[in-house]
């Protein structure tokens, strides 16, 4: 269906005409999420090049990677049909787009609600992601340098408490454990004092294999999960302003998609409406 700039009268008198205004800006406004996408699909498809094949696979659900692919080639998806729906005028595609950023915010929203209702759940189900992080810790570089960002900036060390590295191969504490790294904790655990000249990265060494006070004077002993969420009560504005951010250009494109909609069906119904008494003059 073609570009129509100039209105047309209706049966009721009234001109009805597709908003150039709101259509290119609704093109527009999917063409940056689709380059956005384009680019996220494009890092994450080279970082999982750049990985070991078995190395990536033993850890798909916590993947960063991974992670960053699926949620690119599902923006590119949407996008793709609001950017040619809002081009061509097609109402299929804007249809979908609507409809799948609809299904998307309601998501978001009913995630939210369910987070806070049911936070002892959601908790226990964190606990389980940084469990299965802590495993995979030495199989996924990207995943371990999130790992050990999470526990600098937090200032924390494992899930719930520092031992819980020992669920790590490497790190594990049994006697059967061949590894150099018996009993240890990352290097990113440490407390590091500016003052200090030369930093010793062996100072996670055995630390889980000594008293609780003694392990405090050189490691966080504290869990990430306790420091999220502290973290997460101090910031409870700036959570909300992020949350309002991602949720105000889906309330656009929604609201953009639909006026598109409404002035194309609109249209629509007017040509049948001059078709069928140009055929029927009488009628």
């Amino acid at each position: 269906m073609g570009e129509r700039r100039r209105g047309a009268p209706g049966a009721d008198g009234e001109f009805t005409f597709v908003s150039p205004v709101v259509k290119y800006l609704l093109f527009f406004f999917n063409f940056i999420f689709w380059i956005i996408s384009l680019v996220m699909v494009g890092i994450g498809v080279y970082a999982r090049m750049m990985k070991h094949a078995e190395a990536a696979l033993a850890c798909l659900s916590v993947d960063p990677a991974m992670m960053l692919m699926v949620i690119g080639v599902l923006m590119f998806i949407i996008t793709f049909c609001g950017c040619v729906g809002s081009l061509r005028e097609n109402i299929c595609l804007l249809q979908t787009f609507c409809i799948c950023l609809t299904i998307i915010f309601m998501l978001q929203l009913a995630a939210g609600i369910l987070g806070f209702i049911f936070s002892d759940k959601a908790r226990n189900k964190v606990t389980e992601m940084i469990n299965k992080a802590i495993i995979h810790y030495r199989d996924d570089i990207d995943l371990q340098n999130l790992i050990d960002f999470g526990q600098r900036e937090f200032g924390c060390c494992g899930g719930i408490v520092y031992t819980d590295w020992s669920q790590n191969m490497y790190f594990n504490c049994t006697d059967t454990n061949p590894s150099r790294e018996r009993c240890s904790v990352p290097f990113s655990c440490c407390l590091i004092s500016k003052n200090k000249v030369v930093i010793n990265t062996m100072c996670g060494q055995g630390m889980q294999k000594v008293e609780y006070l003694e392990a405090g004077n050189h490691i966080y002993t504290n869990g990430c999960i306790d420091k999220l969420v502290n973290w997460i009560h101090s910031n409870l504005f700036i959570l909300g302003g992020i949350a309002l951010g991602l949720a105000i250009p889906q309330l656009v494109g929604i609201f953009l998609s639909q006026i598109l909609i409404n002035q194309i069906k609109d249209q629509v119904e007017l040509q049948n409406y001059n078709q069928k008494h140009r055929s029927d003059p009488w009628s």
